[in-house]
């Protein structure tokens, strides 16, 4: 399974959402330099390392903009650990304005 689904699967059980939208903007950071392993590498812009996440769930309701990435981030973090680079969240509770 991709992680891209796994990490749909994960948010979908857990944040029962109205929408979301998982993006992988890996290509967008070809060429960006990182450190892995004690050493400099290169990203070629293939894979799944950079993802956007853009949810609706009503059990954002009430919940901090701050507490809303720290769910979404705990939730993930296995992604996080094991390849993930980058992760922008755009978290909303139903009824909340959205950029998307």
């Amino acid at each position: 399974m991709s992680i891209q689904a796994t990490m749909e699967n994960k948010l979908t059980e857990r944040f029962l959402p109205e929408r979301l939208i998982i993006i992988n903007e890996s290509h967008l950071h070809a060429g960006h330099h990182h450190e892995e392993s004690g050493h400099h590498e290169t990203y070629d812009g293939t894979g799944e390392t950079h993802f956007r996440v853009r949810i609706v769930s009503p059990l954002f309701a009430g919940m901090s903009r701050i507490d809303r990435h720290r769910a979404v981030n705990e939730l993930l973090s296995a992604e996080l650990q094991g390849g993930v680079h980058a992760l922008a969240i755009e978290p909303a509770a139903p009824g909340e304005a959205t950029r998307w």
